[in-house]
């Protein structure tokens, strides 16, 4: 039996889980992480901690299956995007990276636009320059830490680190350099251009592959220490959101997924390179080979519940354990006792900023029409409905952009919440197929992998075969209508408060 190893360096956590040759889950295993925010709307980790608790799962995987190494035949990885890693000449890490959801950098892109233009960074990158980025980090260490640049010999996104520590080689594949806005995502090479406008010397950068390509071998030293076999191929890998697509079996015209994990995603696959001239939904290259996806983005969704829950339901939490309950059971029936438009309360999930469809580092989260009479559960659903309808204005966009979704997929921790994903097939007016596994991103890094190794003949053979629904929730067109009404006042919300947010940024 063969068997492939797929990683998900995500931010909370890294995921690492080992399939056989049919995709059957093996064994898994997670090991967390601190995200760290020095001031308001940074956001940083330490690269060391995505490897270590890579060297640990993985270690911990191939023990517990009792798997000889030898056997494994492939290695792909996925990670959260657009994080910047910069090493010394002797691979030293310079500074903590600054990760996707860091809102820093408005000035940097700004710079960008100006020494690029416009028009012409949309059609070579297809995306306005953008906070969360890797372009608009370079340049805010250009600008603001000059002697750490100096120092700089390489430039890695956080699962390239995590590559060349295991293979010792500098690469990146085309689905996540797409968002490093370095990329000529419809050429899916690097931008002479947009490097040499920018003053970046191309030679920081690793080479780029495609998703299912070989890139490099791990190391004797890296076998040691992980219990790989030296010499297992790693493959290109993809960032979370296109091997997400692939573990969910999104990689033909009219396939959606979306995701509700620490950020938020409507994702759609397209054979042609679509643009938005005005930004408002991304366009990368994609997994599959010679092909692109479209994805709006929402920067705080499981992120807003998680600040929730840590910050204001620690005796929920208590009780929970006491009783040997979930608490995400607790919080699902809390959301469920409240109905549609929890009471009157509207949240907007502007926690880090947002991207889809507000370009807008300044945003910051809402709770509109709080009173003494709301509840824990009103606010709980408030905040899941808040994000659903983020989605929705994403799955909004992209029909406009003449994206015919037909086919909606729901992965990432919120879809495994029956309230939660009913809460956004009711807003999105879609039907939303949930699968058996969970493990999206690491099941499309597996079969990347497999693809790379000559398992399997091509991405979507092995979607085709192995990667089917396990259920569907319906909406309902009652709800629908009802949430119509509440979307249009959310959507008005944030009209009448932009310019606010520009003063609040200030003061």
């Amino acid at each position: 039996m063969r068997y492939l190893l797929g990683a998900d360096i995500g931010t909370s956590g890294t995921k690492t889980v080992l399939f056989d040759e049919n995709l059957n889950e093996i064994a898994s295993s997670i090991a967390e992480y601190p995200m760290y925010q020095p001031q308001n709307g940074w956001a940083e980790q330490n690269p060391e901690d995505w490897y270590g608790a890579v060297v640990q799962t993985v270690k911990e995987v191939v023990g517990r299956s009792g798997v000889n190494a030898a056997d494994i035949k492939g290695i792909g990885l996925s990670g959260q995007m657009h994080g910047l890693v910069m090493l010394d000449k002797f691979n030293r890490v310079l500074r903590p990276s600054i990760i996707w959801c860091d809102q820093r950098t408005e000035k940097e892109c700004g710079q960008i636009t100006e020494l690029v233009g416009a028009k012409r960074l949309v059609e070579i990158t297809a995306n306005p320059a953008l906070t969360g980025f890797t372009a608009s980090k370079i340049m805010w260490v250009k600008n603001n830490e000059p002697q750490i640049y100096e120092k700089c010999r390489h430039i890695l996104l956080p699962k390239d680190y995590v590559r060349f520590m295991l293979t010792g080689e500098y690469a990146a594949d085309v689905s996540d350099a797409s968002g490093m806005q370095l990329l000529d995502v419809p050429k899916r090479c690097w931008s002479a251009e947009i490097l040499n406008k920018l003053g970046i010397d191309g030679e920081l950068l690793g080479s780029v592959f495609e998703s299912c390509e070989i890139t490099g071998y791990i190391t004797e030293d890296a076998a040691k220490i992980t219990g790989l076999a030296a010499g297992t191929p790693v493959v290109g890998g993809a960032g979370d959101n296109a091997a997400a697509a692939v573990g969910t079996g999104i990689v033909k015209e009219g396939r959606a997924f979306t995701t509700i994990g620490t950020s938020g995603v409507v994702f759609s696959h397209t054979d042609r390179p679509v643009i938005d001239k005005t930004g408002r939904v991304h366009t990368f290259c994609c997994a599959v080979p010679d092909c692109w996806h479209v994805m709006g983005v929402t920067q705080a969704a499981g992120l807003s519940l998680k600040w929730f829950e840590d910050n204001l339901l620690k005796d929920i939490a208590v009780k929970a354990r006491e009783k040997g309950t979930e608490l995400y059971d607790v919080i699902n029936d809390l959301a469920q006792n409240s109905p549609i438009g929890a009471n009157r309360l509207i949240y907007l999930p502007y926690l880090m900023g947002e991207r889809t469809p507000h370009l807008d580092a300044d945003c910051r989260g809402v709770l509109f029409g709080l009173s003494a009479s709301h509840t824990q559960g009103d606010v709980i659903r408030a905040v899941m409905e808040g994000v659903a309808f983020s989605l929705t204005d994403c799955k909004d966009v992209l029909g406009e952009m003449g994206i015919c979704v037909n086919d909606m997929t729901a992965c990432g921790g919120g879809s495994k919440s029956d309230v939660w994903t009913k809460i956004l097939a009711d807003c999105c007016g879609t039907d939303i197929k949930r699968l058996g596994t969970a493990q999206g991103p690491a099941l499309g890094a597996a079969i990347l992998a497999g693809v790379g190794a000559g398992v399997f003949d091509s991405v979507q053979s092995a979607c085709d075969r192995f990667i089917t629904p396990k259920s569907k929730i319906l909406f309902s067109r009652e709800n629908n209508l009802k949430y119509k009404n509440i979307h249009f006042l959310y959507k008005k919300l944030y009209i009448s408060l932009k310019d606010d947010y520009k003063i609040l940024a200030k003061l």
